[in-house]
């Protein structure tokens, strides 16, 4: 397993907080951040996808 796809899959579980405790608390900054953060790790996990599809190549 690649260390990007354990990162990515980190940030998308913070950002899933990040955006409970901000609905929770009503803080909207929070809120934003932790969608951000869900985005990136998204991002992350699939650049892990697509090195692991270009390493079987």
């Amino acid at each position: 397993m690649d260390k990007d796809r354990v990162i990515g899959s980190a940030k998308v579980v913070k950002g899933m907080a990040k955006v409970a405790v901000g609905k929770a608390m009503g803080d909207a900054k929070l809120e934003t951040d932790g969608r951000a953060d869900k985005v990136k790790g998204k991002v992350q996990h699939t650049l892990a996808d697509i090195k692991d599809t270009i390493r079987g190549a």
